[in-house]
C-alpha cells in the first residue's frame, strides 16, 4: 500500500466517501473560457465481439479509469529556430493566419533557459496553464503525456512530466516539451488531449472523483505561499513541512453554479 504524508502530522480521519475527491480550478483573470474542464479518459471504439478483448481486461479498465485528460486550449503551429546570434527562438509558422495573436502567445509560451536544458541539443519550451488541483486528504498528482491518444505521436519531442502532493502543494500546472527533432514542427489543436493527470491516494483501491472547486479566501492565501517559490530557492519540496503546518483545515469547496434565473423585480 502506498504511504503518503498525513495532514498536519496527524492521523488522517476516516473518509465518509468511498471515492477520493479531488478539486480542479483555474487561476486566471482572462480568457478563462478557452480552458476546458479536465475530463475522464473515455473510449469511443465499437463494442468488442470477443469476450477476451482488450476492452474487457480488468487491469486496463482500472488503469484507464484513473486517468483524466486535459485538452489543448489553442490551435497553433510552432517551429524552432536559432537566430543569427545562436539564441533559441520559437516561431509561429501560421504567421498572419494564426488563430492566436503574437502577444497572447508570448504570454503563454516561454523557452526554458538554455543552461537549464537536460541536453544541449534538446530545447525545452513551456506553456503556463491556469490548472490547479487540490484535495483535503493525502493525494499525489502525476502529470503524464497523453500516451493513449495517437495525437502524441506527431509531436517532435517528449512531455516533461512531474509529480507532487495536491493536498499541500496547489501549484499551477505547466506543459513542457523537450524538443528532440528541432527540424520538425509542433502542431497543437484545440480540444485534443494535451496531457493526462493521474491521482494516487493512500488506499489504491479507492476510485477518484474530479470536481470543480471554488476559490475561497483561505485557499487563495495558502496558494500564494506556493506560487513562484522556485524563483527563490532550489529543492522546493523541502517546504512541504511548512506547507503542512500552514495549511487551512479545508482547501476543497465544491463550485456552486446558479442554474435558475432570479425572479424579475417589479
Amino acid at each position: 500500500m502506498i504511504k503518503l504524508p498525513l495532514l498536519n502530522g496527524a492521523q488522517s480521519p476516516p473518509s465518509t466517501s468511498r471515492a477520493v475527491e479531488v478539486g480542479w480550478l483555474l487561476d486566471t483573470d482572462k480568457a478563462a473560457f478557452i480552458w476546458d474542464a479536465p475530463r475522464r479518459l473515455t473510449r469511443t471504439e465499437p463494442a468488442p465481439e470477443h469476450a477476451k478483448a482488450v476492452a474487457y481486461c480488468p487491469a486496463v479498465l482500472d488503469h484507464e479509469s484513473r486517468l483524466f485528460e486535459v485538452p489543448c486550449p489553442i490551435d497553433v503551429n510552432l517551429g524552432f529556430r536559432y537566430d543569427k546570434d545562436e539564441r533559441p527562438a520559437v516561431v509561429n509558422l501560421d504567421g498572419d493566419k494564426s488563430a492566436i495573436r503574437p502577444k497572447a502567445l508570448n504570454e503563454m509560451l516561454a523557452i526554458v533557459n538554455r543552461r537549464e536544458w537536460r541536453h544541449p541539443d534538446r530545447p525545452i519550451i513551456q506553456f503556463i496553464t491556469p490548472y490547479i488541483f487540490i484535495a483535503d486528504e493525502p493525494v499525489y498528482v502525476s502529470q503524464l503525456p497523453p500516451y493513449a491518444s495517437y495525437v502524441m505521436n506527431g509531436w517532435p519531442g517528449v512531455l516533461v512530466g512531474g509529480r507532487f502532493p495536491a493536498h499541500i502543494w496547489p501549484r499551477q500546472m505547466m506543459w513542457a516539451l523537450e524538443w528532440y527533432d528541432t527540424k520538425k514542427p509542433l502542431s497543437l489543436r484545440r480540444g485534443e488531449p494535451w496531457f493526462y493527470v493521474r491521482f494516487e491516494a493512500a488506499d489504491p483501491t479507492r476510485p477518484m472523483r474530479l470536481v470543480e472547486a471554488e476559490w475561497t479566501p483561505e485557499l487563495r492565501e495558502f496558494q500564494s505561499g506556493v506560487a513562484s517559490v522556485a524563483n527563490f530557492m532550489n529543492r522546493t519540496f523541502s517546504l512541504f513541512k511548512i506547507a503542512e503546518a500552514r495549511r487551512p483545515k479545508t482547501l476543497l469547496t465544491r463550485k456552486r453554479r446558479t442554474t435558475e434565473r432570479e425572479p424579475a423585480s417589479g
